[in-house]
Parts: structure tokens; C-alpha cells; sequence
């Protein structure tokens, strides 16, 4: 009988089509837990003595044509799959003849930085509820360019640009790699995010980034504790740790929150979820963490 053969695909589409109707057999399998599942399919062989298959025992056929009936399902939906198109992940260093560049080579690499960025793609999914194509952003391929630049990081559309000179600054005894994971995981969030079209705040968006960051477990020790700050919208850890206590009054808050931010910004989202307004939100968690 034939011998099949393991073919990896990719079970992210990054558009809603037909195909995703397909594909959804493929997310049910968890594909945060199994991002590339495996399919089967005949391998091409020489062409073989018409004789010889003359002679193939009936039951060898009738399991011949099974395993073809599989492996033609399954590849339809591979196809479906590739015809949608999967998300792709790379990175570059262009400063790499800098310190900071070298650093990053040493200490972080590219090949786990492309890493990185496919296991925080998959996370953010699932902080966000995003178990569709359709509920995600159209985003082919998440990008990250190490550069010779000032500040920390940015992201612009589906790249983000990561600062040579800050992993080159960072303390010689702290976990650079995990600080740059951190940073990445933020950033991360910012090419998958809605933003309210434009009008969301601009506090709260930074404060989503830094609160997939928070639960992904690579918030670093300095960041401010739960109940301080003096703003809800004073953004980055303040509104991180913020968003937390609401979702801890309202389990998925931030997902539908972000899913409410895909059209437009309101205020009222908070209430419209919690039954409160954030302005009550915010006095209830200084109390709270105080």
C-alpha cells in the first residue's frame, strides 16, 4: 500500500472568505497550542507494472481508496488554507555592526525573535477571543527590523522596529532577552489591535499593549503597583494594571473591548460591558489598591 507523507501547513488565514469556513476545523484543533498541525498526502512514485496492481488483493484497494478519499479532503482544505494566505514572520538586523546590534545577535538572535513573534501573534489571538479570521486584522506577514535609532521600540503598520541603542543600554546584569521578548510582545499587540478607527485614546491603546504584556508574564519589576497611577488613560503599566482589575470584575473584558474599538471610541464601552462608568471603574480600583 503507498506510504503517505507529512506536509506542514499553516492554519492562519488573514482574510475572511469562504475558506475560513474551512479553515475553522483546523482552529478548533487549538492553534495557539499547535500552530503548524500536519496533513497527509500520497507521495509521486514511478509509475508501476499494470500487472502487479491487477493482482493487489481487493481489500488493498478498497483501503487504497480511503486513504485517497482523506487525503483529497484534507488537501482541499490546505489549499483553502494557502489560497487565503497564512501569516508569515521574519526579522533583520541592520545594525548589527553597532553594539547594540551585536548584543541582540548574541543575546536574542533572530531566528527566536521570528519566534517570538509568532507565539505573541497567537496569544494576542486568544487574549483577545479571536478564534475567526474574520475577527482579526488583514495582516500577511508581522515584521521586526533591528535598528540603529533612539528611544525603545515602534511599530508602523505591520513592522516594528526595535532600538539597537536600547538593547545595547540595557543593564549588562538584567535579561536582556527577556526585556526585548517584553518589548516584542507589546509591540505585537499594536499591529493586531483595533484602535477605534483613530479615536480611541491614545493611553488606552498603549495600556492594551502593556496588558497582553502584563499576562504574558514578561512585565518587568519596575512597573508601577496595582491602584497607583493618577489617571485611568495615563496609559503604558498604569492602564495595564487597570485593565486588569476590570477584567477581574468582568472576565474577557479587554476582548470585548477591543472588539467594540474595531468601528469607533467610546467612553461608554466601559459601562456598556461592566455596568460601570471608568471614571467609577478607576475610583473603585484606588480603593482597591490602596
Amino acid at each position: 500500500m503507498t506510504k503517505l507523507e507529512r506536509v506542514r501547513v499553516s492554519p492562519y488565514l488573514t482574510r475572511s472568505s469562504p475558506a475560513s469556513q474551512l479553515q475553522s476545523g483546523l482552529e478548533n484543533f487549538s492553534p495557539f497550542l499547535y500552530p503548524t498541525p500536519y496533513i497527509y498526502k500520497q507521495p509521486r512514485t514511478s509509475r508501476y507494472d499494470r500487472s502487479k496492481k491487477q493482482q493487489a488483493a481487493p481489500a488493498a484497494h478498497i483501503k487504497m481508496k480511503l486513504h485517497a478519499a482523506v487525503a483529497a479532503s484534507l488537501l482541499a482544505l490546505a489549499a483553502a488554507a494557502s489560497a487565503a494566505g497564512a501569516v508569515t514572520f521574519d526579522a533583520t538586523n541592520t545594525a548589527s555592526g553597532t553594539p547594540g546590534g551585536r548584543r541582540f545577535d548574541q543575546a536574542v538572535g533572530l531566528g527566536y525573535a521570528k519566534r517570538v513573534l509568532s507565539d505573541a501573534s497567537a496569544f494576542i489571538w486568544h487574549t483577545f477571543d479571536q478564534r475567526s479570521t474574520a475577527a482579526r486584522k488583514p495582516v500577511a506577514a508581522v515584521t521586526l527590523v533591528v535598528e540603529d535609532i533612539g528611544g525603545v521600540a515602534f511599530t508602523s503598520g505591520d513592522a516594528i522596529h526595535l532600538s539597537a541603542r536600547y538593547v545595547g543600554g540595557y543593564p549588562s546584569g538584567g535579561d536582556v532577552r527577556a526585556e526585548v521578548t517584553g518589548v516584542l510582545y507589546h509591540e505585537a499587540t499594536h499591529v493586531w489591535q483595533w484602535d477605534g478607527r483613530g479615536a480611541a485614546n491614545g493611553g488606552l491603546v498603549e495600556g492594551i499593549a502593556d496588558y497582553v504584556r502584563l499576562k504574558s508574564g514578561y512585565a518587568p519589576a519596575h512597573w508601577v503597583k496595582p491602584g497607583q497611577g493618577d489617571r485611568w488613560d495615563q496609559g503604558y503599566d498604569v492602564t495595564a494594571r487597570f485593565l486588569d482589575y476590570c477584567a477581574s470584575l468582568k472576565p474577557g473584558f479587554v476582548a470585548q473591548l477591543n472588539a467594540k474599538m474595531k468601528d469607533g471610541y467610546s467612553d461608554d464601552f466601559f459601562a456598556q460591558i461592566t455596568g460601570k462608568s471608568v471614571q467609577q471603574l478607576w475610583q473603585d480600583y484606588k480603593k482597591y489598591g490602596g
